[in-house]
């Protein structure tokens, strides 16, 4: 028996959780049933200035292909802005047997939501996104096509339709709310192309731009060994999911073939994932329901590329297996500008990108175990400035990213686990218009977690159990009249779940247990919520900070 096979043969596609979606009736609490809470997290839902809001419906359909389903935005009349938020919300519903599907929701043609969805009990569960689309504002400002691709398969034995409901939330400036201070022009790339497992395409930065930062959607996505690359292991050690380059991964932003910006992967599990739907029912893994993107500030390039010209841009997933897939890559750019300005001068002052140092060693151990021991990192330096009808204006990028990764497994992969740690963190200073601004956003995350096949009477159980921490800490000094920023973010995941394979139904026996806790401290507020469920139903919900956010 060997778990990785079903880790990339049938929960990667989610054609085993959902056959166990018809788990037999549980005992009381004792085991799981048809039937269990609605999914939720612990994460905080976004903050709502109390300012008048207006309401946008903009998407009321039913997934039951692999269309894109279409829909429109407008600005609403009796909120036309200015605005000082603009919240998404997502609503959906499913039930009967399903796999876990991935979804992107455009506006312009851009995407500014990344999803996974739940899987459904029999008799039907309901679960709620919420995401801050604020830095999207300049697309709102006129009427727009919305669309949402939600991939799915309904026929006979997978019934599932998954029904949604988006809207938008606009909400006014006042006096005591500032307008928002997002981006003059977001647009995705144009004439997008695949080279390999890269994504290219043309990019014309307005000629008057003072501020450049980018976006990125990166996911391994619903399928294949890249959706869990650190697993990945060299042809020698004979693992079920090769990768001659080891399994460092890193995504990375080129204009005109140089690197411009580096950052490391979230190591996303959907909720069919590591051979156990049980662990993922009622609380999912972190980030799987509102997939975060990876963003670079890019401000130090302006002066390479403000001349009115398309220039090349590339993502690419470095450190990838030759011809390998798998990868999702959605981007977008933003630009700031100046409206004194026709054009900004700019220049780069400096560059230094150190050798990506990536390693991955294989031992076989004399208890007849293996190991594989991942290590890499690098760093990126970057200074430049931009003349601004207020002035020059200096900006300087230094970017760390690095991973450690510990894969060990025993005969017929069994059992199989990863204990893994990326760390990055942005460190970005600007000089012009006042004092020096720094801003630091330093991100640490990770999973500790393993596969086993266990004699359990006269059956074999999988049992999984994970570990997940993602953690953040942010600090802005004071700019153009903003306060200080200084925040710490920690969400943290435990659980174990286990079921008897190849039985019947009425004899698979799962059960499942896990917690999620998310905490923030800072200028922001304190924040601190905790949830844990048994086998399907929520145990303890409590508040700490004071109450409910």
């Amino acid at each position: 028996m060997n778990p990785h096979l079903l880790r990339v043969g049938l929960i990667s596609t989610g054609l085993l959780s959902a056959a166990l979606a018809f788990a037999a009736p549980a005992h009381a609490a004792d085991e799981f049933g048809s039937d269990w809470d609605d999914p939720r997290t612990a994460d905080p839902t976004v903050a709502r200035p109390d300012t008048r809001s207006c309401t946008v419906e903009i998407l009321d359909t039913a997934f039951a292909d692999f269309d894109w389903h279409p829909g429109t935005i407008a600005p609403p009349a009796a909120c036309p802005g200015p605005w000082s938020k603009v919240v998404l919300e997502m609503d959906g519903q499913v039930k009967g047997v399903q796999y876990d599907r991935l979804g992107y929701l455009q506006i312009a043609g851009m995407t500014v939501l990344s999803t996974s969805t739940p899987e459904p009990s029999r008799d039907g569960i309901g679960w709620h996104v919420e995401k801050d689309i604020s830095a999207y504002a300049s697309l709102l400002k006129s009427p727009q096509a919305v669309r949402m691709y939600l991939g799915n398969v309904v026929n006979q034995t997978y019934t599932g339709v998954i029904y949604v409901q988006a809207r938008v939330v606009f909400y006014t400036a006042d006096r005591r709310h500032r307008a928002l201070d997002s981006a003059d022009v977001v647009a995705p790339l144009a004439n997008e192309r695949r080279d390999g497992a890269d994504l290219i395409g043309d990019y014309t930065l307005p000629a008057n731009a003072t501020r450049w930062l980018g976006e990125v959607y990166a996911t391994g996505s619903g399928g294949g060994c890249e959706e869990f690359w650190y697993f990945t292991a060299p042809p020698e050690a004979n693992y079920s999911c090769p990768a001659q380059h080891g399994a460092y991964r890193e995504v990375q932003v080129l204009i005109d073939g140089r690197v411009a910006g580096i950052a490391m992967p979230y190591p996303h599990i959907y909720t069919g994932g590591w051979s156990n739907p049980f662990l993922w029912y009622v609380i999912p893994a972190p980030r799987a329901f509102n997939i975060e993107p990876i963003r670079y500030d890019l401000t130090p390039f302006i002066g390479l590329v403000n001349d009115g010209r398309a220039h090349e841009v590339r993502f690419r997933v470095a450190n990838l297996p030759d011809g390998a897939s798998g990868w999702t890559l959605q981007p977008n750019l933003q630009a700031w500008t100046d409206a004194r300005r026709g054009a900004t001068g700019g220049r780069l002052l400096s560059y230094e990108l150190t050798p990506l140092a990536a390693k991955s060693v294989y031992t076989a151990l004399p208890d007849g175990t293996f190991k594989l021991d991942t290590r890499g990192g690098h760093r990126l330096r970057a200074s430049g400035y931009v003349d601004t009808s207020k002035g020059r204006e200096f900006t300087s990028i230094d970017r760390i990213v690095g991973n450690e990764n510990l894969h060990t497994w025993g005969a017929e992969e069994n059992p199989d686990g990863v204990k893994g740690e990326w760390n990055d963190t942005q460190t970005v200073t600007r000089i012009g218009r006042g004092l020096p601004t720094v801003a630091v956003q330093s991100q640490r995350f990770g999973l500790d977690g393993s596969i086993s096949v266990v004699p359990s009477g006269d059956y074999q159980r999988i049992v999984t159990t994970m570990k997940i921490f993602d953690e953040a800490n942010a600090l802005q000094t004071p700019v153009l009249g903003q306060p200080l920023v200084a925040q710490t973010t920690r969400n943290s995941f435990e659980g174990e779940a286990g079921w008897n394979y190849g039985v019947p139904r009425p004899e698979r026996h799962a059960t499942g247990h896990s917690t999620q806790r998310h905490r923030s401290v800072g200028t922001q507020g304190c924040y601190d919520h905790e949830i844990a469920q048994e086998n399907g139903f929520i145990q303890l919900d409590r508040y700490r900070c004071g109450g409910a956010r």
